[in-house]
């Protein structure tokens, strides 16, 4: 007789199959049955007949010792997964690539290293404190992690950790729990103190490859810093009669450089230009459109457009020069004689100015599209700039948060500028300090502040003003060069300046006559650093150097006053009509005796 399908019931049969098991390392815990499975007892309990006819089933005999007919063969059921605990988890341990280890109660003992642990740091003595023989753990920082998932019970992970000899690792610590039962099986909740797997990834190649992205884009950015600091101002031109001061101040680490910039130009006869601006996007291409914008609105000041003209041509500049990107500006001018900033602004916020009793007005912003967007036609806008008061230009760095609104924002710049006295260069770095700009910002800013200072006592003696109607006809002439001899006269200038105001008065004078309508006006201004003489008229032509020939009877007006003074130009005024100007520059103050 066959006894193979009577073996797996004999006596003894399950007991070697599971120490045959326990010797590959599976577990010794019963396999609890599975559904649809019933308990051993309730199995012998069932009746001879009852029992279901299987493939393991022996069909029985008949009374009378004949065997019974072959049951009809039943449908095999599909194979049932292995359970987990039925696989080798020691063999499984040591065929991981990564690096395990097994570490158990309060001291962090070695329970198990694998084999890919030991390739990498060599064997370890089991039972041993970690700390005294697995230098890399301290290495990798991993021993409050430990202390932390013995104590919360749940897995840490931490990410690219560089040990001593090189290598850099990802690990995660699991907390696990060893049995105190008899024979090493569970005895209800009662566990050990506690273990915890730690499983470590080499991330090397990683690690290093993320260390030369890193090292690149630094590389990038310091070029882009470099490149947008070479092509900002490196010094700011002083005005006569303003002072002015400017702080850049690049994006953080994880923030790309932008392409903000500013700039101050003198515009001559007393004028200067202020420029703030914003390209948009980040890098060295931003920093690059910048330098050309920058170089474009300084070409286009010399041209003394308004403010909106100004933006215009640069609108169409921007356009060839990349469609893909836009920028933001404001072109502000001041004249001293109007005391206020002329200004138009292409998408930008909008100029804040402090007066002199601490109260703060905002721009009424005549504001058009971006820079690039094509088919706008700018307006001009006016605030005022009395003496004693200030403007602050800026970018939107120092104003837009991600978590607030931009116009909470420019509110809190109102605020902070009310506040803020001192030099032009001191409420630059207040006003950055205010609105907590710091190295590590998300966004790069710029500020521009200019003052235009109340003078009093012996420095308000070198600024002088002086006007005259030029009405009627030619006998005008004469009248401007009495007029003019006596107020340079008063002035105390040096009889060979003297001269040269009178004849270039005359000249400018007598251009305007022949060649413009009226009204036309004379006026002298002086400062500490030079004497401007300026005439405006209705007409709208402005004159134009030009050479003279042997036979003309005109045409060497302007020759004479390019030839005599140290500056001359012209522009259209906003009302209609030109002004035409010269200036001279004043010989440096003696230094006076200590």
């Amino acid at each position: 007789m066959n006894f193979t399908r009577w073996s797996a019931r004999l006596p003894g049969t399950q007991r070697r199959a599971a120490a045959r098991r326990t010797d590959r390392g599976l577990s010794l815990s019963p396999r609890p049955p599975r559904r649809g499975e019933g308990r051993a007892d309730d199995r012998d309990q069932e009746t001879p007949g009852a029992r279901p006819h299987d493939e393991g089933a022996v069909p029985a005999a008949r009374a009378d010792g004949t065997p019974s007919p072959d049951p009809v063969p039943a449908r095999t059921a599909d194979p049932e997964p292995p359970a987990l605990e039925n696989f080798p988890v020691r063999e499984l341990l040591g065929r991981l690539p990564g690096l395990v280890a097994l570490l158990y109660g309060s001291e962090h003992r070695i329970a198990y290293v694998n084999d890919a642990y030991t390739a990498v740091f060599g064997p370890r003595p089991l039972g041993s404190p970690a700390a005294e023989t697995c230098p890399e753990l301290a290495d990798l920082g991993l021993a409050p992690l430990i202390d932390q998932v013995l104590r919360g019970g749940k897995p840490r992970t931490v990410k690219s950790r560089k040990v001593t000899s090189g290598g850099s690792y990802t690990v995660t610590c699991i907390p696990v729990d060893h049995p105190t039962g008899p024979d090493g099986e569970r005895d209800g909740d009662r566990t050990g103190p506690g273990g915890v797997v730690v499983f470590a990834a080499d991330v090397t190649d990683h690690a290093e490859a993320a260390e030369r992205l890193r090292a690149s884009e630094r590389r990038q950015r310091a070029t882009a810093v470099t490149l947008q600091r070479s092509l900002l101002p490196q010094k700011l031109e002083q005005p006569d009669d303003l002072t002015v001061a400017a702080t850049y101040q690049p994006g953080g680490e994880d923030a790309a450089v932008g392409g903000d910039w500013y700039d101050v130009i003198t515009l001559g006869g007393g004028r200067t230009a202020l420029v703030i601006g914003d390209v948009m996007g980040r890098g060295v291409r931003a920093a690059a459109v910048m330098g050309q914008l920058r170089t474009a609105v300084r070409a286009y000041a010399r041209l003394d457009l308004p403010p909106h003209e100004v933006l215009q041509l640069l609108d169409g500049l921007a356009s060839e020069i990349d469609a893909s990107q836009i920028a933001t500006c404001v072109y502000a001018v001041h004249d001293p004689n109007e005391e206020r900033l002329v200004y138009a602004s292409a998408g930008h916020l909008p100029i804040l100015v402090r007066h002199e009793d601490g109260t703060v007005h905002r721009a009424a912003n005549p504001t058009g599209p971006p820079l690039g967007t094509g088919g706008w036609f700018y307006t001009s806008g006016t605030i005022g700039l009395p003496p004693g008061s200030g403007a602050v230009l800026y970018t939107d760095g120092l104003v837009e948060r991600r978590d607030q609104d931009i116009d909470e924002g420019v509110a809190a710049l109102e605020r902070a500028l009310s506040g803020a006295t001192g030099t032009p260069q001191v409420v630059c770095d207040r006003l950055i300090r205010a609105m907590g700009i710091t190295a590590e910002h998300d966004d790069d800013v710029a500020v521009l502040f200019v003052r235009h200072p109340a003078r009093t006592g012996p420095a308000a003696e070198l600024f002088h003003n002086a006007a005259l109607d030029l009405l009627g006809g030619v006998e005008a002439a004469p009248r401007a060069r009495a007029f003019a001899s006596g107020v340079l006269a008063s002035w105390r200038f040096s009889p060979e300046l003297h001269d040269l105001g009178v004849l270039a008065t005359s000249e400018l004078v007598a251009n305007s006559l022949q060649h413009g309508t009226p009204p036309m006006k004379l006026r002298l201004r002086r400062t500490d650093r030079r004497l401007i003489i300026e005439v405006t008229d209705g007409d709208e032509h402005l004159p134009r150097r030009r050479r003279a020939e042997t036979e003309d009877e005109t045409g060497r007006g302007i020759s004479i006053i390019a030839a005599i003074a140290s500056n001359w130009g012209s522009r259209r005024t906003p009302g209609g009509g030109k002004a035409v100007w010269c200036e001279f520059a004043l010989p440096a103050p003696a230094p006076t005796a200590p």
